[in-house]
C-alpha cells in the first residue's frame, strides 16, 4: 500500500493556513496541472488528484480537524470521495472550482421561491415631507386556485422529467469541465404536465390584481426602495412569494427644489424693500410665515429659515430652507412711481454710492491703461 502524503505538503502550506490561502494554494496547482494543458501526462493527472483531495479535506473545517488530530484514520468515516473514481473527481472539481473563481453552483432541490417586482410610485414634495398614505394595484402571478399551482388536472400528478431525471437541470461534458444548463424537456420544472388543468392551462398560475395600501415614510426622496416582503410573484406551491419593490420618484414643485435635506426658494423683492428692508411673506411647507429683511438688500442675497426644510428619514431632524431674493424691477409704473425715480436718478448723479463709484474707478482705469498700452 502506498504511503499517502501529508495534505499540507501536497498544497505546499503551513498548518495554520487560513481558508483563503488554501484556496489560493489550489487554485495555483489546479491551473499548473490540470489534464486539459497536461494532455497524456500521468504526472500531471495525479498531482491534480492529489491537490483535489487535499484540497477537499483541508477546505472543510469538519475534516480538516479530524485529519488535524487523527490523521488519515480519522478520515475514513468522514464522506471523502473516491477519487479514483473519475466521476467524483468531476463533481469535486466542479465544485470546488466554482467556488473559487466565483462560477455558479448547482440547482438546489427544493421549490424555487418567487420574482420580485418594481412598482414606479410618484408622489409630490409636500407628501414626502409629511409622509403618505398611497393605495395601488398591481398584476402579478398567483397560484392556481384550482390545481394548487401545480399546473396539472385535479386528482392527477406530474410525471417526472425522463430528461433530467426530475432535477430540471442537465450537466453535459466539455472537455474537463461539466456545464449545467436548464432542461428543455421540462423547462426548469423537472416535472412534464401530461393531464393539464383547464383553469391555468397547465402554467400553475394565474394573472391577478393585487390591491394594496402602502406607507410612504416622511422624508422619503427621489429614488428611494421600499421593500414590502411576501408581495412579489407566487412561488413554487410550498415556496414563499417574491417582494415588491417599491421606487419612489418626486414630482418637482413649482415653488421649491430640493437638495438633500435642503429646500431652495426665489422671493422676488422690490427695489423700496430691498433697499429700506421689509417684513416679508415667505413660502414654507408648514404654510407662509413673516421674514424680516434688512436694508441695503441686493438681488440674488439669501436668507436661512433654519428648520424649515425636509426632515431626514432616518433622524427624522428638519434641513434649512434657502430663500433667494430677486429684487425685480417693475415693468409698468404710474406716472408718480416715474416721477419718484426720476427723482432718485437726479440724486444719484449728484451723490454716486461707494459701490457704484468703484464700479466706474475701474472703467475709468481700464481705459487708461487701454490708452498708455496704444503704440505711439
Amino acid at each position: 500500500m502506498t504511503a499517502k502524503l501529508d495534505y499540507y505538503e501536497v498544497l505546499g502550506v503551513k498548518k495554520d493556513a487560513s481558508e483563503e490561502e488554501l484556496k489560493k494554494a489550489y487554485r495555483s496547482l489546479a491551473m499548473k496541472h490540470h489534464p486539459d494543458r497536461n494532455a497524456g501526462d500521468e504526472e500531471a493527472a495525479h498531482k491534480f488528484k492529489e491537490a483535489a483531495e487535499a484540497y477537499a479535506v483541508l477546505g472543510d473545517a469538519e475534516k480538516r480537524q479530524l485529519y488535524d488530530h487523527y490523521g488519515h484514520a480519522g478520515l475514513s468515516n468522514a464522506g471523502v470521495p473516491d477519487f479514483n473514481n473519475r466521476d467524483s473527481i468531476f463533481d469535486l472539481f466542479g465544485s470546488i472550482f466554482g467556488d473559487i473563481f466565483g462560477g455558479g453552483q448547482r440547482r438546489r432541490g427544493g421549490p424555487q421561491p418567487g420574482s420580485d417586482l418594481l412598482y414606479e410610485l410618484e408622489i409630490d414634495l409636500i407628501e414626502a415631507a409629511r409622509g403618505c398614505s398611497k393605495t395601488i394595484n398591481i398584476p402579478r402571478q398567483e397560484n392556481c386556485g384550482e390545481c394548487g399551482g401545480a399546473g396539472c388536472r385535479k386528482g392527477t400528478n406530474p410525471a417526472k422529467c425522463r430528461q433530467c431525471n426530475g432535477h430540471g437541470v442537465v450537466l453535459t461534458n466539455q472537455g474537463f469541465f461539466r456545464i449545467q444548463q436548464t432542461c428543455r424537456g421540462c423547462g426548469g420544472r423537472g416535472a412534464i404536465i401530461t393531464d393539464p388543468c383547464q383553469n391555468c392551462h397547465g402554467n400553475g398560475r394565474v394573472r391577478v390584481q393585487r390591491t394594496l395600501d402602502l406607507q410612504i415614510p416622511a422624508g422619503a426622496f427621489d429614488g428611494l426602495q421600499l421593500a414590502v416582503q411576501g408581495e412579489g410573484e407566487a412561488g413554487a406551491p410550498g415556496a414563499p412569494r417574491g417582494n415588491l419593490i417599491i421606487r419612489v420618484h418626486l414630482r418637482e414643485h413649482n415653488l421649491f427644489q430640493r437638495e438633500g435635506d435642503h429646500l431652495l426658494c426665489q422671493v422676488p423683492i422690490t427695489f423700496s424693500q430691498a433697499a429700506l428692508g421689509a417684513e416679508i411673506e415667505v413660502p414654507t411647507l408648514d404654510g407662509p410665515v413673516l421674514q424680516k429683511l434688512k436694508h441695503g438688500i441686493q438681488s440674488h442675497d439669501t436668507v436661512v429659515l433654519h428648520g424649515k426644510g425636509m426632515p431626514n428619514l432616518r433622524t427624522g431632524r428638519r434641513g434649512d430652507l434657502v430663500v433667494r431674493l430677486l429684487v425685480e424691477t417693475p415693468r409698468k409704473m404710474t406716472e408718480r412711481q416715474e416721477e419718484l425715480f426720476r427723482e432718485l436718478a437726479e440724486i444719484d448723479q449728484k451723490h454716486v454710492s461707494p459701490q457704484r463709484k468703484g464700479f466706474f474707478d475701474k472703467i475709468r482705469d481700464f481705459f487708461s491703461q487701454s490708452q498708455e498700452d496704444k503704440p505711439k
